[in-house]
């Protein structure tokens, strides 16, 4: 039996299968797929697109959630505005935020990923440049990307999680899924 699902979460939908609070209620991944038993482990914000890891393992759910075991988690985020090398420096170094000091991070400018269209796009400003950067991350606070770049005067525009730990999200397109086998005992 899997034990690992490997879901391209969509824009604006919850990392979870039920919505206590929407009103109206939003669509969650029980509108994407049946999965009983199975939980997200470490959660996409709503607003957030790309790799989301369901599991039937507890242990490895919390595993995969838990900054101790230092899992990285990699983004492609576009930006709103030009970043300097002082800005990337600043999110490679670790920042300060309401919730406390971040980890260093690995930060890199990209050039434009090839990715799906998003519904709804991305608005676009003919006088305000964009750019890509890739974050990788080991810790997971809430809305945490989108923190780090709006700190060093860069918000996020477009969030997309390509890979957790040695999982990738590869070719998968919003909505699709696999499902793996980690080879453990449960």
């Amino acid at each position: 039996m899997p034990d690992i699902i490997l879901l391209n979460k969509p824009f604006r939908v919850l990392s979870q299968f039920t919505d206590r609070d929407g009103d109206p209620p939003r669509q969650t991944l029980a509108n994407i797929l049946s999965a009983p038993g199975f939980r997200v482990a470490g959660r996409l914000d709503y607003d957030s697109e790309g790799l989301a890891l369901l599991t039937n393992d507890g242990r490895l759910q919390q595993q995969i959630a838990n900054p101790k075991f230092k899992y990285w988690k990699t983004y492609w985020v576009q930006v709103e505005g030009t970043p300097t090398t002082e800005a990337l420096g600043q999110l490679a170094a670790g920042l300060n935020l309401k919730d406390g000091r971040t980890k260093p991070a690995r930060v890199k400018s990209i050039a434009p990923p090839r990715l799906w269209d998003r519904s709804p796009p991305v608005r676009f400003r003919a006088h305000i440049p964009d750019a890509w950067l890739e974050i990788s991350i080991q810790e997971g606070r809430n809305r945490q990307v989108r923190r780090m770049t709006a700190a060093v005067g860069l918000p996020t525009l477009r969030l997309v999680r390509i890979s957790i730990g040695d999982w990738r999200l590869g070719d998968l397109e919003p909505g699709q899924y696999l499902t793996q086998s980690t080879g453990r005992k449960l």
